[in-house]
């Protein structure tokens, strides 16, 4: 009788083994994404999670876009938010348009709407 019982314990054991290993987060393939992308898909770096001291909000790619379009769509660049002193209405891209133009698209030159 004790023998039935240490069997179907091994048997379950791997089962669920089996079933562990069909985990499909924690695979080669979301690592290698997550070393790429600087995310933490898979579980294996922590210290690439969202707003952690070594890695502020959103991945490299948005922050990249932030840093080049003057936005704040990672949440890494409070800064740079609409409206905020440092940054004016609208984005570097669409003030740059409005200097260009004498528009007022990004909300940042109001005295551009006077001149027409």
């Amino acid at each position: 009788m004790r023998h039935r019982e240490i069997l179907s314990a091994v048997v379950v054991s791997a089962a669920l083994l089996g079933l562990a290993a069909c985990d499909s987060t924690n695979n080669q393939a979301t690592r290698a994404i997550d070393r790429n992308v600087g995310t933490n898909t898979s579980g294996a770096y922590p210290s690439q999670s969202d707003g952690t001291r070594a890695n502020p909000s959103g991945t490299e790619a948005t922050r990249a876009l932030d840093r080049a379009a003057g936005t704040n769509t990672s949440g890494a660049y409070p800064t740079q938010s609409d409206g905020m002193p440092g940054n004016p209405p609208g984005t570097a891209a669409t003030r740059t348009y409005d200097r260009a133009t004498q528009s007022n698209t990004s909300g940042a030159y109001p005295t551009n709407e006077l001149r027409r």
